[in-house]
């Protein structure tokens, strides 16, 4: 008897210990980056947890328009907003948009990926889907007003809005053949400009909305000289609708047909840091964390889109997390280590558990035996 009552201790001990000494154990967790659209309600409320998350993942991705070599980079997702009026009973019909970004220590690339039907019309980007992406580059830079800089006009100069310039990368698609490459190019690098003449990804600055301007020009024109400027962006556009994988020409256009459902796909990079001497570009810097916004336009309804007429994954900056490789790997073998040791305390916890109910069970079918008087003997 006091055999099995000593047992019955020592296993209950021993799974009261177990419980407190395990690390809790995590059911479930939401994804990162969804649904943060509706947390933000109709007005600027936009949650703590939006965020984007650059990883250093060297050696992933080759900037085509396609996103099939992304499958194992995290999505953070938006709902897309009209800028003008952050309602979300009026969001984009066909979804939210999703962003992905990385980078290898020298470039920082972007996947950014939104439904919606085939639209595509030659030489008329108003008619065909657009994405910008802008950065905070002065301290004073606001999201709403494109920096919020108050001088307009003559008056807008790097001296009168200093401390609220926006860097800006904006891509209409009217003239670039899905899958190939725009952005930077000897030609209008070589005039100092960030400029396109190509398929119109141009790499801008801002200090706001009536004051913008391609990288090295100003309010006066060319900066000549005095920039360093050029388009420092690369990117290419793709739809799940078509057909060819081994490559469009001019004369393929308009390359699918419209109307088919799908999703659009814009894939972009640029340096982590330029050679930038005027504060018209952002620089990146790993470890740090940045400032960014998505905008997209989509001629509804088949109509041209009006330049103020975009959808915004947010109503202010989303801060931007440039990852450095030790933070990456570290965290994933933290988190491998920690799943591993819930496991095993899961385990021996079942364990000690089940022995304690046996020795209970055991102990209650063992016969009381009588206290029996020495001297009735």
């Amino acid at each position: 008897m006091c055999r099995a009552l000593l047992l019955s201790r020592l296993a209950l001990s021993l799974l009261l210990l177990l419980l407190l000494v395990s690390p809790p154990i995590r059911i479930s967790e939401a994804h990162e980056g969804h649904d943060e659209g509706e947390e933000q309600g109709g007005g600027c409320e936009m949650s703590p947890d939006v965020r984007v998350v650059a990883e250093y993942r060297p050696g992933v991705v080759t900037v085509d328009g396609h996103g099939d070599e992304w499958a194992d980079i995290d999505a953070f997702e938006f709902a897309l907003l009209p800028a003008l009026d952050f309602d979300k009973d009026k969001a984009y019909a066909d979804g939210k948009i999703a962003m992905k970004a990385l980078h290898d220590g020298r470039n920082v690339y972007f996947l950014l990926q939104v439904d919606g039907q085939y639209m595509y019309t030659k030489g008329d980007s108003s008619s065909c889907p657009s994405v910008a992406l802008m950065f905070q580059i002065g301290e004073n830079a606001t999201y709403s007003n494109m920096g919020g800089c108050r001088k307009f006009g003559a008056e807008c100069s790097s001296l009168s809005c200093q401390g609220h310039e926006v860097d800006i990368m904006h891509f209409s698609i009217g003239n670039a053949v899905p899958g190939r490459l725009y952005g930077s190019n000897p030609i209008d690098n070589q005039e100092g400009t960030g400029a396109d003449r190509f398929g119109h990804l141009v790499d801008l600055y801002s200090w706001n909305p009536h004051c913008r301007y391609v990288d090295g020009k100003g309010p006066s024109g060319p900066l000549g000289n005095e920039s360093s400027a050029q388009n420092d962006w690369q990117g290419a556009w793709w739809h799940s609708a078509f057909t060819v994988h081994s490559g469009f020409v001019e004369n393929n256009s308009p390359y699918a047909s419209a109307g088919q459902k799908g999703t659009y796909y814009f894939e972009f990079s640029r340096p982590l840091r330029t050679r930038d001497r005027l504060q018209q570009d952002v620089q990146f810097t790993i470890g740090q964390v940045s400032k960014v916004a998505v905008a997209f336009w989509y001629p509804d309804g088949g109509k041209p889109w009006a330049k103020s007429a975009h959808y915004s994954a947010s109503c202010d900056w989303m801060p931007m997390n440039i990852i450095s490789a030790s933070s990456s790997y570290g965290a994933s073998r933290s988190r491998g280590a920690w799943d591993a040791a819930s496991a095993f305390s899961l385990i021996l916890s079942g364990v000690a558990l089940g022995l304690s109910v046996f020795v209970v069970y055991w102990v209650s079918k063992v016969k009381s035996v009588p206290f029996t008087p020495i001297d009735r003997l």
